[in-house]
């Protein structure tokens, strides 16, 4: 795909990107796709498809209580739980705003290790990264951001959630469908946003403004990106997915670029 072509005009070291159809068919790859990058955030959809095996294993129940009082291993995953960003403390009850939560997904994998009595990394790797054959993959450390993998990985993980073998589809699509829809809340680096949609693990695009997807984008996308400048969107309109993984900081050179970048995908896909 040309368009994939575009990462090497973005202000950054090393990119690579891929988009794949839900058959596992690779429509286009540019760059390094072996290369293994920091994925900070996109973790979250990794860690997030492990907490769904355990529940459909029986490790775990979604409205089963985790975190703090009154929250569930549901809330954790839509980030409803009331825990702080980065703190493991409470600024608001279960269920009553959309409080973005690294610590919230801390605990989530805390609470399957314990419910498993097997370490989160290692549950991730049994559930799903050695099943969809992600070698390159790895967790080493919070299963809220220290993943570490590659755009060959990452394909194979998008082309699943397209088409689940490891899950029943009825379980991802709970998973991209709003969970306590409309709660106001912050998307990070994207600001205040209401509604601030999520369904367990994945952000839903729907029709938030401004944001790190296309403006093409159909308000089914959903996904999620990384402040190592990393991204996994799936369009079930257009039925396709795409990943782009860098080596900079999210910043401001990326709500510039990833936009077009995305509606250039989707034009080259229609």
């Amino acid at each position: 795909m040309e368009s994939l072509r575009i990462i090497d005009t973005w202000p950054v070291t090393t990119a690579a990107a891929a988009v794949v159809r839900a058959d596992g068919t690779v429509l286009g790859t540019h760059g390094p796709a072996d290369h293994r990058f920091p994925l900070a955030s996109v973790t979250k959809p990794l860690a997030a498809y492990a907490a769904l095996v355990a529940y459909e294993e029986g490790a775990v129940e979604l409205d089963e209580p985790a975190g703090p009082e009154g929250s569930t291993v549901r809330h954790l995953l839509a980030h409803t739980s009331g825990l702080a960003f980065d703190e493991h403390r409470v600024t608001a009850p279960p269920g009553n705003r959309r409080l973005y939560s690294n610590a919230g997904f801390e605990v989530l994998g805390d609470h399957i290790a314990k419910a498993s009595g097997i370490p989160f990394a290692e549950y991730l790797r049994q559930a799903v990264l050695e099943p969809l054959g992600m070698a390159s993959t790895i967790l080493d450390g919070s299963p809220a951001r220290d993943g570490v993998s590659t755009v060959a990985d990452l394909v194979r993980f998008a082309a699943e959630v397209q088409a689940p073998r490891l899950l029943d589809p009825r379980t991802v699509l709970e998973a991209q469908s709003v969970v306590h829809p409309g709660l106001k809340g912050v998307l990070p680096g994207y600001g205040h946003q209401s509604p601030n949609d999520w369904g367990l693990g994945f952000e839903i695009r729907d029709s938030k403004s401004p944001h790190w997807t296309g403006n093409t984008s159909s308000p089914a996308t959903f996904g999620h990106f990384g402040q190592s400048g990393t991204f996994l969107w799936i369009d079930p309109v257009a039925g396709a997915a795409c990943v782009a993984l860098t080596d900079r900081a999210f910043g401001p050179w990326a709500a510039e670029a990833w936009t077009p970048f995305t509606d250039a995908v989707l034009a080259e896909l229609s």
